[in-house]
């Protein structure tokens, strides 16, 4: 019987599972369902796409975005506005941010059944915000903020988004600074995450309690009123009690009967001992000679006395506090009468976040179910296939260091080839005698050009290895010299 019985609670708790809104973008009519904002006539574009890697084409297919550096808006409607009072209110959707993302929102929002939603953008009222933000390494949070008579009400506590590691690899490529046209390549790895899909659940309950999940996992709850400023405190410190002019709360006081010894008192720093007056010092050039100041060893600082237990101590006062005159209960906290929009209201530095498998539903093991539909195949089929890029692209990467290491060996042999080519055509004198007047014509245009000689001049290495062509004429400024030569260079 009583088997029965826990049987017939489950088909009623699942029959009368309630699903306000189901999206999973595996049909062309979306757009009759989405409705693109023209608040503004910038705004980012939409489209329908897989994304670089997934697990099933068809069904893994979300809503992108598409344009780098831009503020998106959509939203869709349901069927009909609902109220959640009396029952749970589940919010579940997934985001996969596969571009890498560095700044740019990933959250949803509940709206009522009345709004506009081709007038949707950042100013819209809302019921519910709930979802990751990213912006750098500082904000990766997820936000779960609350409307509540005219204010929106941010959670106090600190949510991380669900972050995915993966490897990176950068090539940087180095000019040499001695030679420009080489250049060398250094690889070097990185970490990015957030590029798989996470799946983000939001619970609220009609007990004024809440949970977070990512990935079906828990990762925070609690009670609506102490995680949120939605009423004023219940207690407050009593303005009309003062603390006693008598309240000690020195726990340690001075020894009156410590006393300070009598050779404590010591400079801190003494002349140099060992200091000697330098032979060449002269008073009437140098002023009167001071030897430097050294730290004195036998320096205590400053005399404190001793503490003692201080016997008057009462302890740190403590503001008594009374009821907050101000403050009412609400056991409404968490209901939201109209509830019949959904959308996305966003700002993106770098497009490509794919969202996906929205829920809306008043049964959480209805959102868990739907969840665990795609999630496990979609997360798994995306690792295979992101590790499969993956090692694609480092052994193209590989492949590609490879050959720009032949290509700059190449380079260097042929650096090497043309660097000999140039030692043999350089001009070496020393050891030609007299061969160079065969090959070096002296120009018979004027009869009062200067002579050239050789030699190594007045100061050399290797009196031999150094010889080169010397202009001879002692008044060389009241001579031309000319004299030419097919070798490129005068001396080696």
């Amino acid at each position: 019987m009583q088997l029965y019985l826990l049987l017939g609670l489950v088909c009623f708790s699942v029959v009368s599972a309630k699903v306000y809104f189901k999206e999973e973008f595996s049909d062309d009519d979306w757009e009759k369902r989405w409705i693109k904002s023209k608040h503004k006539d910038d705004f980012g574009k939409w489209e329908i796409s897989h994304g670089k890697f997934y697990g099933d084409a068809a069904k893994d297919k979300g809503l992108k975005t598409a344009q780098d550096a831009k503020f998106y808006s959509i939203g869709a409607k349901f069927e009909k506005g609902f109220s959640n009072k009396g029952k749970s209110l589940v919010v579940q959707f997934s985001v996969k941010h596969e571009q890498d993302i560095d700044c740019g929102g990933g959250y949803v929002k509940l709206m009522a059944s009345n709004v506009n939603l081709e007038d949707f953008h950042g100013e819209t009222p809302y019921h519910i915000m709930f979802g990751p933000d990213i912006c750098g390494p500082g904000t990766k949070k997820v936000h779960v903020i609350f409307h509540y008579k005219g204010r929106n009400h941010m959670i106090k506590k600190d949510i991380r988004c669900k972050l995915s590691v993966v490897l990176l690899y950068i090539d940087i490529h180095l000019r040499s600074y001695i030679n420009p046209s080489r250049v060398s390549t250094r690889s070097f790895r990185c970490v990015r995450d957030d590029v798989f899909t996470h799946l983000y659940t939001l619970i609220v309950n009609s007990d004024n309690t809440y949970e977070v999940q990512i990935n079906g996992e828990k990762v925070e709850s609690g009670e609506l009123e102490a995680d949120w400023d939605f009423l004023p405190p219940k207690k407050i410190k009593d303005p009309d009690a003062k603390k006693p002019e008598d309240w000690d709360e020195r726990e340690y006081i001075d020894d009156e009967d410590d006393k300070k010894p009598e050779d404590w008192d010591k400079p801190e720093h003494i002349p140099d001992p060992d200091a000697k007056k330098p032979e060449d010092w002269d008073d009437e050039m140098d002023g009167e000679w001071e030897p430097p100041m050294v730290d004195n060893p036998e320096y205590k600082g400053e005399w404190k006395p001793k503490q003692k237990k201080n016997p008057a101590y009462k302890g740190k006062w403590i503001h008594p506090e009374i009821d907050n005159p101000d403050y009412t209960p609400d056991d409404d906290l968490y209901i939201y009468e109209d509830i019949g929009a959904i959308g996305f209201d966003l700002w993106q530095v770098k497009s490509g976040t794919i969202f996906d498998d929205i829920i809306v539903t008043d049964n959480v093991e209805e959102a868990k179910k739907f969840g665990e539909k795609t999630l496990k195949k979609t997360k798994e089929g995306e690792k295979k296939m992101k590790e499969k890029q993956d090692e694609e692209e480092e052994k193209k990467r590989k492949e590609e260091e490879e050959k720009k290491k032949e290509e700059e060996k190449e380079d260097e042999d042929k650096e090497e080839e043309e660097k000999e080519e140039d030692e043999k055509k350089k001009e070496d004198l020393s050891n030609d005698g007299d061969g160079w007047k065969k090959r070096w014509i002296l120009s018979e245009y004027r009869n009062d050009y200067g002579k050239f000689n050789l030699s190594c001049g007045q100061f050399y290495n290797d009196p031999k290895e150094d010889l080169g062509l010397t202009t001879t004429e002692v008044f060389a400024y009241e001579f031309n010299y000319t004299i030419a030569t097919n070798s490129s260079n005068i001396n080696k």
